[in-house]
């Protein structure tokens, strides 16, 4: 059961991370850093948006809009961060 455990943390972490260069990819191509023109470029874009949108949809449905600004990326990270700790801390000591 460790083991399942462990792993449903990887994935969690791993989604971290995915999440974050999600947010700095957009950054780059708003801000025209790099070439969205470039097949490379293009493909991880591409990946980065079908990881991530699905589970930032729905958190951009409910926040307000700040001219811009998309917070969806940050509540989505604090919702993943409750989510590691929570397993970690109640969960996973109960299994043990």
């Amino acid at each position: 059961m460790l083991a399942l455990i462990q792993t449903i943390l990887l994935a969690i972490d791993i989604y971290w991370w995915l999440i974050i260069a999600s947010a700095i990819f957009s950054w780059l191509f708003a801000f025209n850093v790099i070439n969205g023109r470039n097949q490379f470029v293009a493909t991880i874009g591409d990946f980065l948006y079908r990881v991530t949108e699905p589970a930032l949809r729905p958190i951009r449905r409910f926040t307000p809009d700040l001219g811009g600004i998309d917070i969806s990326p940050i509540i989505l990270l604090l919702i993943l961060f409750f989510l590691r700790e929570f397993i970690r801390t109640t969960i996973a000591p109960a299994l043990l």
